[in-house]
């Protein structure tokens, strides 16, 4: 079963839970950005997970990184908190969550990936493929918002 995420969409159901935190991050290298293959999406996106009771925003940060990609963090710098309420994903359960994402924009040990579980697959895109991509919804704007300020 796949969630649904909306992105400024008239169609977005309402939440029916409390607001879900959580950090993105954002992997750049060589002039490429890293993205996943969502299993449970079917779309492209920035690496990155929900803020368990009893971590930090730093701490799910290098958990996340280091679950999905399987290396550790050599440094991160805030990017930016994207909190609009525009950002909704419904989840086979019935869950409908308000997403809040912390950004930030990281480097990783430079050694091979490993793909999680929750991917089909880790890939450094050009900035001209990322166009061509299905990207999960709730990260577009963090997609924009980035690529506006790097060009």
């Amino acid at each position: 079963m796949k969630k649904a995420r909306f992105y400024n969409s008239s169609n977005a159901p309402k939440p029916n839970k409390p607001n879900h935190m959580g950090v993105v991050a954002i992997i750049e290298r060589d002039g490429k950005i890293l993205l996943e293959h969502r299993i449970d999406s079917d779309r492209w996106a920035f690496i990155g997970g929900g803020l368990k009771i009893d971590e930090s925003i730093e701490e799910c940060l290098r958990r996340e990184v280091l679950e999905e990609t399987g290396r550790e963090i050599v440094s991160y710098k805030l990017f930016d908190i994207f909190s609009d309420p525009y950002r909704i994903a419904e989840y086979p359960d019935g869950n409908i969550l308000r997403i809040i994402s912390v950004v930030y924009c990281v480097e990783l040990e430079r050694k091979e990936l490993i793909c999680s579980e929750e991917s089909r697959e880790l890939k450094f895109f050009s900035l001209k493929e990322l166009s061509k991509l299905k990207v999960a919804e709730t990260h577009l704007d963090i997609m924009e918002k980035y690529l506006s300020q790097r060009n």
